[in-house]
């Protein structure tokens, strides 16, 4: 059993699943604590689980083992639900090469060395190198292209966003009740004053002072932790301090073993004067991490988990990743009235209200298996229907050819793409300047979403396409299988777009 906190627009769909599954879920928000008749103890989490940026999934990091432990929970809700090992897990040390800088910080090629050991996860990393982010006040030495780094994770990104996990040149550990880093003396990170008050006035009381060298962060948490857990807590973060100053620095002295301040406790992060020092793998990974993008049959599979613990209304957790518009309607929605769980998914209704609209700039976001994000082009609405359809059109610059379909691409060209919420494929139809039709492109994925600025999906190989001259070919079946094979695709997923690719062939 794993102790796990839960946060974002998923947590109570979540806690729902993680509590059926025998996990103990931890310093609950004040509505989960509402919806559930369960004891929600406010002891430090093993896990974390958080809302991506863009509401599209969910992180979670961790104790390794916990986050193993947490991962059909999280990906159980649907057949779309895809989970990637997070090769730069929160508070992971990693050698890298600065490649660039920018105004505030500098870009690192990391040197993950790959993901290991968490067969649970069964996924393979995500493809291509992993760079992360180094703001320049957060290393004290001045970061030029071509220097090789030392630095700890302090924020993830989810393989699917455009964000570069963020950086940072000395150690910080723990972070359930208390965090350790370089400095002296005691900081109480509590918002409420009397609380930071009282908590200051316990830690004065029991005397719990960080170890020479180190500053103590008392973080929310504490407030309403016992005797007992202020002190395992600390004990906790010093082994943690310990033994990531063993691994990065030259293991001569423990933490707080007569080093002189600060400069003994950063053991050396930052800038390195000898290349020689560059680890090909992690230098230390006291965490493991994981991603979870949901699809939309997983979405509504969660719906249907939080709807055991509260109303909730069809589409909920579709809409609540759309925008953040769009989920505060939804809270006004379920709190003006009780919703039907037996009604339709309401497309036409959250499309008057957010969006798309006929004449809108709308992107098609071509997820990868392997969690990668593609964004195909932005084009124009030029249609949208009550039941779910958008068509978009876009105007093609000339060169190359049209995959799968071997014919020359044109300037003037225009593809337009019928996309229906909810299919599991969507066709684009390419033509000349003429009209002339020159060919049609089918793409299999997971059930396509109709957001507001884009639709979105996860594409799953195996296609079809009808060329010119009305024949019809089903393509990539060999990338579906590789991609099971690497553990990207589940196979029930995979026989899934092979059932859809079969109807498409016979249907054209």
């Amino acid at each position: 059993m794993a102790r796990v906190r839960v946060r974002g627009i998923y947590a109570t769909a979540l806690t729902a699943r993680l509590l059926d599954a025998g996990h103990g879920v931890v310093d609950a928000s004040a509505p989960i604590r509402r919806r559930f008749d369960a004891a929600f103890p406010d002891d430090p989490p093993e896990v974390r689980v958080e809302t991506s940026d863009d509401r599209q999934g969910v992180g979670a990091s961790g104790d390794p083992d916990a986050v193993a432990a947490v991962r059909e929970p999280l990906t159980g809700a649907g057949r779309d639900a895809l989970a990637w090992p997070d090769p730069t897990p929160p508070g992971a040390v990693l050698d890298g090469e600065v490649t660039e800088t920018l105004g505030g910080g500098a870009v690192v090629t990391l040197r993950t060395g790959g993901t290991e050991g968490d067969g649970a996860l069964e996924s393979a990393e995500p493809a291509g190198p992993v760079e992360g982010y180094l703001p320049f006040g957060s290393v004290d030495a001045r970061v030029e292209s071509g220097d090789a780094v030392r630095v700890q994770v302090r924020e993830s990104a989810a393989p699917w966003t455009d964000r570069r996990p963020e950086l940072a040149g000395e150690l910080r550990v723990g972070g359930g009740l208390v965090a350790l880093e370089p400095g002296s003396g005691t900081r109480v990170d509590v918002r409420n004053d009397e609380d930071a008050r009282e908590l200051s006035g316990m830690l004065d009381l029991l005397g719990l002072e960080p170890p020479a060298g180190w500053r103590a962060v008392w973080l929310p948490p504490a407030v309403d932790a016992d005797t007992e857990a202020l002190k395992s807590g600390l004990d906790g973060a010093v082994d943690a301090a310990e033994a990531l100053r063993a691994a990065t620095g030259d293991g001569s002295d423990a933490v707080g073993g007569g080093g002189d301040g600060p400069g003994d406790a950063e053991s050396g992060l930052g800038v390195l004067d000898d290349r020689s020092r560059l680890r090909e793998t992690p230098v230390a990974e006291p965490n493991a991490g994981v991603w979870v993008w949901f699809g939309r049959e997983s979405r509504g599979g969660l719906d249907d988990a939080r709807r055991t613990a509260t109303a909730t209304m069809p589409g909920h957790h579709r809409v609540k990743a759309g925008s953040a518009d769009a989920s505060a309607g939804v809270d006004l929605a379920e709190a003006l009235c009780e919703p039907d769980p037996d009604a339709a998914f309401p497309f036409a209704v959250v499309t008057d209200a957010f969006g798309p609209a006929e004449g809108d700039a709308f992107r098609i976001d071509h997820g990868k298996p392997d969690g990668r994000l593609i964004t195909l082009g932005e084009g124009t609405v030029t249609g949208v229907d009550a039941d779910g359809g958008v068509t978009v059109e876009r105007e093609m610059t000339g060169g190359g050819t049209y995959d799968g379909l071997g014919v020359d691409r044109e300037a003037g060209d225009v593809a337009e793409t019928s996309l229906k919420e909810g299919r599991w494929w969507y066709p684009t139809t390419y033509r000349g300047r003429d009209g002339t039709v020159r060919g049609t492109y089918v793409n299999v994925c997971t059930p396509v979403e109709v957001f507001p600025d884009a639709a979105r999906y996860v594409d799953l190989h195996v296609d079809v396409v009808k060329l010119p001259d009305g024949t019809v070919e089903r393509v990539d079946d060999d990338e579906l299988r590789e991609a099971v094979a690497a553990g990207t695709v589940p196979e029930p997923l995979a026989e899934k777009a092979r059932s859809v690719a079969s109807a498409l062939e016979s249907a054209l």
